[in-house]
């Protein structure tokens, strides 16, 4: 799995064939979907014409989509991921992952797709069900014991949800995604991975940034980190970009980022971000910013949810 990656949250249809092959000439070789993005069919188009032209070999890719709320029941998982991979029109995948640990109402294809946190039409209601975790798993191994999900992983999970899974897995999460950035450090969540084995990716790196679009309130009351003066402080002294700053210290303590941008020059810049070194101090420095705040939590977007996972 490569350290660098390209986040696809958020990338418009009408241009996300265009940015995935661009990203592809550019380097990049690990590409972070979902099915609630709602772009796997142009992602596939984006890599088919990169492998057509002989840019990349399938197995030089790293992909990985995820798993919604609405098909936690065990019999809609590999149905799910099925959709998924027909999508992006691959034979496989190499990492599936649990997008929440929160089982949602199913809403079938026919309806609305993806469906997103909503029931309704409307965008009101939320119903929850009561699909309990270790038979989302067993579905998530189906995919996995089928070898067209080459790993099986979680997102957003935190570590009580982590240690009871762990109980019950026979096939152990490879990967944990989460929101992390100097505002939202999560250290002692990262540790306990590290012990268990399990690698971590981080979302989200530049922490309000990716927000702002969204119209979140919490995002725009909040100090952006890449105008931070600690932030700024360290990439003047690196003569480097604070994007830069901000994914280094994020790999450089062993995790994987998959930062977007539509802008070539950024596209490089954060290919490049492990090209250099922090020093340790710089590195306690900017974690020490940590605020413990979340800006991916449900009820930050007025979804009536309970904000409980990582």
């Amino acid at each position: 799995m490569p350290a660098v990656g390209f986040g696809l949250w958020k990338v418009d249809n009408a241009t996300c064939a265009d940015t995935v092959y661009n990203a592809i000439k550019t380097g990049y070789r690990l590409f972070d979907g979902a099915a609630d993005y709602g772009n796997e069919k142009e992602v596939g188009q984006g890599l088919k014409r990169a492998m057509d032209e002989g840019l990349v070999k399938r197995e030089e890719l790293f992909i990985t989509t995820k798993l919604w709320n609405t098909n936690h029941a065990r019999e809609h998982v590999v149905p799910a991921f099925e959709r998924s991979l027909n999508d992006m029109g691959l034979d496989y995948v190499d990492l599936y992952l649990i997008h929440f640990p929160l089982a949602i109402a199913y809403v079938p294809e026919s309806t609305r797709y993806p469906p997103g946190f909503f029931y309704d039409d409307a965008g009101t209601k939320v119903v929850t069900e009561k699909s309990p975790m270790h038979e989302t798993w067993a579905g998530m191994e189906e995919v996995y014991n089928s070898g067209r999900a080459k790993n099986i992983g979680i997102s957003n999970f935190n570590g009580q949800l982590i240690m009871d899974l762990l109980r019950y897995a026979k096939v152990q999460p490879s990967v944990l995604q989460i929101e992390h950035h100097p505002y939202y450090v999560q250290q002692e969540l990262i540790d306990f991975c590290k012990e268990q084995n399990i690698h971590v990716t981080a979302y989200s790196s530049f922490g309000p940034m990716s927000y702002l679009e969204l119209d979140q309130k919490l995002a725009h009351g909040t100090p952006t980190l890449l105008e931070h003066p600690t932030i700024k402080k360290i990439a003047d002294a690196k003569q480097k970009t604070t994007s830069q700053i901000l994914l280094r210290w994020a790999t450089q303590r062993g995790l994987a980022v998959i930062p977007k941008s539509n802008n070539q020059g950024r596209l490089q810049q954060n290919l490049e971000c492990c090209a250099f070194d922090l020093s340790d101090s710089e590195i306690k420095e900017i974690s020490a910013l940590d605020k413990n705040l979340k800006f991916n939590a449900p009820h930050n977007y007025g979804i009536p949810l309970i904000g409980t996972f990582a």
